[in-house]
């Protein structure tokens, strides 16, 4: 057996698991003093289960590392529930569009702690965030800068203008999935710095009297795991940002996260010491707010999806099949993007995983695959509820109702209590809006 080998067949590795996680008595995995088998049971599968201690103790290390002003990227995971747990550990809220947005202000957080994303935003939508007086808006482009400036002449007057951020692309190919990749010259986000777009961006927004140009953004793609790319990017951002005289520096997010055994990644104090090192050496002044949009770092790992499996079946030769009763519906990640997962038995987590398998969901599709290359205990059985941790981030964000499968249920634990925070999709919810 290789030493890879070892570590696919080793039980899940303990960092893949909320902050909470413990072994009872009888072996079952616990997170927030609760049995993962108790709450396959009380609210049935799928099942996103959320560490609430996790979540709080992520958001603080980014508060910590970042100060005042580091928001969380919404789109890794956003109901009601998660904007007020955000704003209460004292960060601002990230939203890409109007829905989230609207999430995010129906949850009680306030407009000023809010930060409006988008390549293509609606006239709708900035008008929402213009009249609600949302903190930031990201500029993307320069229809969306002539879209502003007509709004701003036919919405009331405000006592105070707009903020922007003018977003750029610094170039950089971060070490990423292709699909993820934000920060290169082909891009549909942000100006390119090195083109000149960028600065012709910026004398354009000086120029517009009706908003007020406050600072620079940039992101360079997610789950990254090299600090260098980080620091890369900072030094082109900071080259281009130095001279401007602005008072805020946003470098979006990317931090990786591992997913399978044997994976690391820097930690959100890391990332932020490079990239405030990297500024310093291209000359931004000590003064400047310099921040971050972290998301999957803080939700990812938090968050553990149990199934139920549903069918075992034994193909000679070539592989078993394992289906739940879930799938990419509610994780269309690794159809994505090929992205990796372990799965495990929350009722013997330490146990050793020796038989492989393709664990698989339940929809019409043959690349409806779960983890395409799993390690179980060899008595997983019908009836077994399998785990996948690390599912936190976009895995409900991305959920669809592909074959008519309704939504899962997401609930949050803490201190041997469990809430419901998004209920389940019904039947009924399936035919709500048709006619």
């Amino acid at each position: 057996m290789s030493a890879d080998d070892a570590v696919a067949t080793d039980p899940v590795e303990w960092k893949l698991l909320p902050k909470t996680a413990a072994v009872g008595e009888d072996g079952h995995l616990r997170v927030g003093d609760i049995d993962l088998l108790d709450l396959a049971a009380e609210f049935g599968t799928p099942l996103f289960v959320y560490d609430e201690y996790h979540l709080r103790q992520a958001c603080r290390a980014a508060v910590a590392a970042w100060g005042d002003g580091v928001a969380y990227a919404a789109k890794a995971f956003l109901c009601r529930a998660m904007a007020r747990l955000a704003f209460e550990e004292g960060m601002h809220l990230d939203v890409a569009s109007g829905g989230e947005l609207h999430v995010a202000l129906s949850a009680g957080v306030p407009p000023a702690k809010l930060i409006l994303h988008g390549n293509n935003k609606s006239e709708e939508e900035l008008a929402t965030a213009l009249e609600c007086g949302i903190g930031r808006i990201v500029v993307d482009s320069f229809d969306e800068i002539a879209r502003l400036g007509r709004l701003l002449e036919t919405l009331p007057a405000r006592s105070e203008r707009p903020a922007v951020l003018v977003r750029v692309t610094p170039g950089v190919e971060a070490h990423t999935h292709e699909f993820v990749r934000t920060g290169g010259e082909d891009s549909k986000f942000g100006f390119s710095v090195a083109s000149g777009a960028a600065a012709q961006a910026v004398a354009a927004l000086e120029l517009l009297p009706s908003v007020e140009l406050v600072g620079v953004h940039a992101h360079i793609g997610s789950q990254v795991f090299d600090v260098s790319s980080f620091e890369q990017a900072a030094e082109v951002l900071g080259r281009f940002f130095a001279p401007l005289g602005l008072p805020e520096l946003v470098v979006g997010g990317g931090l990786g996260v591992p997913y399978v055994n044997g994976e690391s990644a820097p930690t959100q104090v890391e990332w932020a010491d490079a990239t405030r090192a990297a500024c310093a050496r291209m000359g931004v002044d000590p003064s400047v707010r310099i921040s971050a949009e972290p998301g999957r770092s803080i939700v990812a790992a938090a968050g553990i999806t149990l199934y139920t499996v549903g069918t075992v079946k034994r193909l000679l030769g070539i592989r078993t099949y394992v289906s739940v009763d879930g799938g990419m519906s509610d994780n269309p990640r690794p159809v994505l993007y090929g992205s990796g997962y372990e799965a495990f038995l929350p009722r013997v987590v330490r146990a050793s995983r020796p038989e492989p398998i393709r664990l698989v969901g339940k929809h019409c599709e043959s690349g409806d695959l779960v983890v395409p290359q799993a390690f179980v205990p060899a008595d997983l059985q019908v009836g077994d509820v399998v785990a996948t941790p690390v599912t936190g981030a976009y895995g409900y964000s991305m959920a669809s109702n592909y074959n008519k499968v309704p939504r899962p249920a997401v609930v949050f634990v803490a201190d041997g209590s469990a809430r419901v925070v998004v209920r389940r999709e019904t039947l009924e919810d399936l035919t709500r809006l048709d006619s």
